[in-house]
């Protein structure tokens, strides 16, 4: 461990996990200055590192690999043979806190289940991630974000309006709100037994998370009956606030609460000839003719190009902005100015871009730049019939 004053300075986690929730989990704790080691089944490693696509190519890992896992120490481990979980129990020994994401009951099988575990490391921080958690008809099943977004609700009311398909958010919330839930978890869980002493087992699913982003839409359901629908980029219950199209590109905006906010945007938008329209005289009545009040807005909008609209609306103090590619939110200035985007060292290719941490600290040091590690770089063990080496010293308190 270095000496900086990183927020999880002296922590170390064992990350046994693979693809997304759980690299998330071990991401979030690196990103808070934790040394996390990253336990890999030989001889391939996780399956991130090389089941992708050509244009998720970097270096002999895939981009994906490289951007989830930054930050973390890698150890190979053959959990079948004795000789495999011989080092893993000698490092979990060494660790704070263990997390997994594998499906309910398989480290069970394999002799490092929570009450195991706990057994012999009784001060043990393990953090599960899991489908559909531990109990329940569908606790044994796998669980996929894709599948996710349709149990919760999710796929039922996102996309275009009108539209009586199922559409999918495009980010694999689930996965990657999951691992941050379950970062936020182990965090409480290590403050608890700095007072107490005591362990914990903390668990999320991606079940709950999915229905965790449903706040709004349930609130609605419960209070109406009435199952919410797709409606593009709009709100439920305001108006305007979503993108609008203008002569070049889309742009995002919104009214804030109050009748000034709104006529200040007629006055900007040069249209303040329907501020007596009785069908937009309240926000509910805004609401209910959401469509109408649509198609006033769009008309104007196209006859500018859409940076002179985020500008008159920026001076007007109206929350608004360009809807962007990618490509284009890289080159944002916003983004540049606050190193969103940072360069991490690559073991290939000298370095790499990825997303830095989202959180700052105003006295605590940042954790030094590390790269995704290569496959067992901390240690390898491929079974009984090979040699093996420590995976790691067990730590000096």
């Amino acid at each position: 461990m270095n000496d900086l004053d990183t927020p999880l300075a002296g922590i170390r986690v064992v990350e046994l996990s693979h693809v997304l929730a759980g690299p998330i989990c071990g991401l979030m704790l690196a990103d808070l200055g934790a040394e996390v080691i990253k336990v890999e089944r030989p001889p391939k490693g996780d399956g991130q590192r090389w089941d992708v696509s050509a244009d998720d190519s970097l270096g002999s890992d895939s981009a994906s690999f490289f951007m989830i896992n930054r930050g973390k120490d890698s150890v190979a481990l053959d959990l079948k043979s004795e000789t495999g979980k011989a080092e893993l129990w000698a490092l979990i020994g060494s660790a704070d806190c263990l997390v997994e994401n594998y499906r309910v009951g398989v480290l069970d099988k394999l002799g490092f289940g929570y009450e195991a575990v706990k057994a012999r490391y009784p001060g043990l921080v393990y953090c599960s991630i899991s489908g559909y958690g531990r109990s329940g008809p569908w606790a044994q099943r796998g669980g996929f974000d894709l599948i996710m977004q349709g149990l919760s609700g999710i796929l039922s009311f996102t996309g275009d309006k009108g539209a009586e398909h199922p559409t999918k958010c495009g980010p694999p919330i689930t996965d990657i709100a999951a691992g941050v839930l379950a970062a936020l978890g182990v965090v409480a869980a290590l403050l608890r037994k700095a007072r107490s002493g005591k362990g914990d087992h903390v668990e999320t699913t991606l079940l709950e998370t999915g229905i965790m982003f449903t706040y709004l839409q349930t609130a609605l359901a419960l209070a109406s009956g009435v199952d919410p629908k797709p409606m593009g980029t709009g709100y439920p219950t305001y108006t305007p606030y979503e993108a609008f199209e203008a002569k070049d590109g889309w742009i995002a905006f919104g009214t804030t609460a109050g009748e000034q906010s709104w006529h200040a945007l007629l006055e900007i938008l040069e249209l303040t000839e329907i501020a007596g329209d009785p069908r937009f005289a309240t926000t509910a009545d805004r609401v209910a003719n959401r469509e109408a009040l649509g198609a006033l807005l769009t008309a104007r909008l196209r006859t500018r190009e859409r940076d002179h609209w985020v500008e008159r609306l920026t001076e007007a103090g109206m929350p608004c902005g360009p809807v962007l590619k990618v490509s284009e939110m890289l080159r944002h200035p916003q983004v540049v100015a606050r190193e969103i985007i940072a360069d991490y060292p690559h073991a290939e290719l000298g370095s790499a871009k990825a997303i830095a941490c989202p959180l700052r600290f105003s006295e605590a040091d940042p954790p030094p730049r590390k790269s995704a590690p290569p496959l067992g770089q901390r240690g390898v063990t491929w079974g009984p019939e090979g040699p093996g080496k420590p995976a790691c010293p067990n730590r000096v308190a």
